[in-house]
């Protein structure tokens, strides 16, 4: 008998006839076994890479137009404008190097400092209204109707242009034709001079703001709120809470995230207002409604002055910058309560 010993195991065969019938213990070592795996895996990532490299060439074909366009418009623009905002440039003659004498005229230009105070007023009203109204339209839209209709009505405005708009606003209140007034005089006696006065002036254009993208920033926080899940109102109920306390301690602490993005939105946009005062009031009253997009207009296209033009646009970009990332850091927006 032949005693195999194989592993941690024994196996005992018996000898063929003719062998001798002496027991034999032959000792073999465990042999590895190779993956059939590996050599394929290997294989498939060195075709993957292959595929890789031979897709990059159509792969940089379909982004270039991207590329060109934004090089183009965006890149390039940007470039010529920080250089011009260190020179003299007036279109008809070529750009004279002058340095910081135009950041040193900004800073001792009173337009521009009106005019950004402004900006800034406009900015607050349009923030404070826009986000409080399109607040409440979500929250409306959310507990109370799921007409698709009615959320594509609101949603219109967002889809007019803006030049149309402030065109439509311009004729309701218009002091004479204008809706607004005549139904005004049957109920107070009086019109008013929305564009025609310096005190109307800033509000009116903000409210026309507000409405035109109240309809944007709504489905924005419509979309926040159906990520919060029902089973935190349920509690609420449960524990008693009405509506009005759901709406403070529930809803808005959950939705910072998309109301910071609103706010963020907002004041950009807000910061970059001219086509609304450019075909409603052109900047008047006596400067009443001169933002500061309006006066770098009127220094670029009317005075010709591109270099001071250029100087502004940049310290405006600048402050966008800035106040854009301070909301960003105080309000926290990259955390969310729902975590």
């Amino acid at each position: 008998m032949v005693v195999t010993s194989q592993g941690n195991h024994a196996t005992s065969v018996k000898p063929r006839s003719g062998e001798p019938g002496a027991v034999a213990t032959t000792a073999t070592s465990p042999v590895k076994k190779k993956s059939p795996f590996g050599k394929g895996r290997r294989s498939t990532a060195t075709r993957s890479a292959a595929a890789r490299r031979r897709d990059l060439p159509v792969a940089l074909l379909l982004i270039l137009p991207a590329v060109v366009g934004f090089a183009t418009f965006y890149a390039y623009p940007t470039l010529r404008g920080i250089y011009l905002s260190f020179t003299d440039f007036h279109v008809l003659s070529p750009p004279q190097w002058v340095g910081l004498a135009n950041f040193r005229e900004m800073v001792g230009d009173d337009v521009f400092w009106h005019s950004l105070l402004v900006t800034v007023y406009f900015v607050l009203l349009s923030v404070a209204f826009g986000t409080v109204i399109s607040l409440v339209t979500a929250v409306v839209l959310h507990r109370v109707t799921r007409s698709s209709v009615l959320r594509g009505v609101i949603l219109l405005p967002f889809l007019i242009s803006n030049v149309i708009a402030a065109l439509v606003w311009q004729w309701m209140l218009d002091p004479t034709l204008g809706i607004v007034n005549i139904a005004l005089k049957h109920l107070t006696g009086h019109s008013i001079l929305f564009f025609g006065s310096g005190g109307w002036a800033i509000p009116s254009l903000a409210a026309i703001s507000v409405w035109k993208w109240m309809g944007y920033y709504a489905l924005l926080i419509f979309a926040g709120l159906q990520t919060i899940p029902l089973t935190i109102y349920e509690a609420g109920r449960v524990d008693g809470a009405s509506e009005v306390q759901m709406f403070r301690r529930l809803t808005v602490p959950l939705l910072r995230p998309i109301l910071v993005m609103v706010v963020v939105l907002t004041v950009i946009n807000s910061f970059q207002v001219f086509d609304i005062v450019q075909v409603t009031t052109e900047g008047g009253p006596a400067n009443a409604s001169n933002v500061l997009q309006m006066y770098i207009y009127r220094k670029a296209f009317r005075q010709f002055d591109f270099g001071y033009a250029a100087t502004m646009s940049l310290a405006l970009f600048a402050l966008l910058i800035a106040v854009t990332f301070t909301q960003l850091r105080l309000a926290r927006a990259n955390e969310s309560d729902l975590n």
